[in-house]
């Protein structure tokens, strides 16, 4: 891991909030994602996914090992993130809890994006 970017979080009027931490490893970059990615706090996930992604990595893992909820917002935010990583970037969820997993698993999203259980497997598959 070269290099970490704890971002500031704005905090929404109704307390909630969505924590996401960039970090660097080689040519691959991790989102590490903790909190409810609702319709409140889906907005700024979605941001950061795409602010990421403008820097072109060959891989973006987006680990939702501390994400308690993942609504529908959530998923479009993904859903927009795949559409932006296109051929560029390989696009990776890490879901290991029901709480993200099934969402992916429910909606057919895991079929689009490939889902892992472990940050350590979505960064090593090919």
């Amino acid at each position: 891991m070269s290099s970490v970017d704890p971002s500031p979080q704005a905090e929404p009027p109704n307390g909630q909030t969505v924590r996401v931490v960039v970090e660097k490893h080689g040519q691959a970059a991790v989102l590490a994602v903790s909190g409810d990615i609702d319709m409140v706090t889906a907005p700024e996930f979605e941001k950061h996914l795409l602010t990421a992604l403008r820097e072109r990595p060959g891989i973006l893992v987006v680990d939702l090992g501390g994400v308690d909820f993942l609504g529908s917002a959530g998923l479009t935010a993904l859903v927009a993130a795949h559409q932006e990583a296109g051929t560029h970037t390989k696009l990776r969820v890490v879901a290991e809890s029901s709480a993200t997993a099934r969402p992916l698993q429910l909606t057919g999203l895991d079929q689009e994006i490939p889902v892992f259980a472990t940050r350590d497997e979505a960064l090593s598959a090919d």
